[in-house]
């Protein structure tokens, strides 16, 4: 079995999350701008409307997993897997990944941990999650900045047993790029149209989501009150 040694400690792959409650919005946005953002990464956008890619910002209660317990914020953009360039279409959905562009975590041992083992491009930032009223909003600073202030509105229910769904993330670090094998078994799922709302701060993350067009209408809002994860050892492209 794989392990890294992380400040003293062994962390045995794959690593595991055991109980975290994630809230995620998607947008649309332009697919040129979107491009630049993620260009120095070699991969390519999925365009899943004619000109247009997905924007995902996630926040995360880590409650209990190999990694400890943390709070986490996420932007990633839907990108093709290699060898897919220049297909567009809804149907891209089914094959995109996920490119990990910026991971804000508020604590140092996952900050290590997720940089040595993935090249997930951790840093620390104060993460202020609110998760206890019927509306959950999370407000990202960094360096003393507001980064943004985003409030989620949950949906309804989401039917159905939960099921583990596998879903290719991708990250670049100093000049390598990688495929992360990450897995999610869902419980206590809901979700809608539209349901956030985005105010955006004067740090340079807020600028380039600014550039991409936030604030905007959301395309989808969901909330997780209880996921399971499995991230498997990344592999370079």
């Amino acid at each position: 079995m794989a392990s890294h040694l992380i400040q003293g400690r062994t962390v045995s792959m794959p690593v595991r999350v055991r109980d975290a409650a994630v809230c995620s919005v998607l947008y649309t946005v332009r697919a040129d701008a979107a491009r630049a953002v993620i260009a120095y990464s070699g991969l390519e956008i999925a365009e899943v409307f004619p000109g247009k890619a997905v924007c995902a910002l996630a926040f995360v209660d880590y409650r209990d997993g190999d990694l400890d317990a943390y709070h986490e914020f996420g932007v990633a953009f839907l990108v093709q897997p290699p060898g897919r360039a220049g297909a567009t279409g809804l149907g891209e959905l089914r094959h995109a990944g996920a490119f990990i562009h910026w991971l804000p975590v508020d604590q140092g041992f996952t900050l290590e941990a997720g940089r040595t083992i993935w090249g997930f491009p951790k840093e620390l930032a104060g993460i202020d999650l609110r998760l206890g009223s019927p509306f959950k909003r999370c407000i990202v600073r960094r360096d003393g900045r507001l980064v943004l202030d985003l409030l989620l509105k949950p949906g309804l229910p989401v039917p159905g047993p939960p099921t583990l769904t596998g879903l290719d993330a991708y990250t670049h670090q100093d000049g390598v790029t990688r495929k992360v094998p990450w897995a999610v078994r869902a419980r206590g799922v809901r979700a809608r149209l539209g349901g956030a709302l985005i105010r955006l701060g004067n740090h340079p993350i807020a600028k380039e989501l600014s550039e991409l067009g936030l604030p905007r209408h959301a395309l989808l809002t969901s909330t997780v009150d209880h996921a399971q994860m499995v991230f498997g050892e990344g592999r370079v492209l």
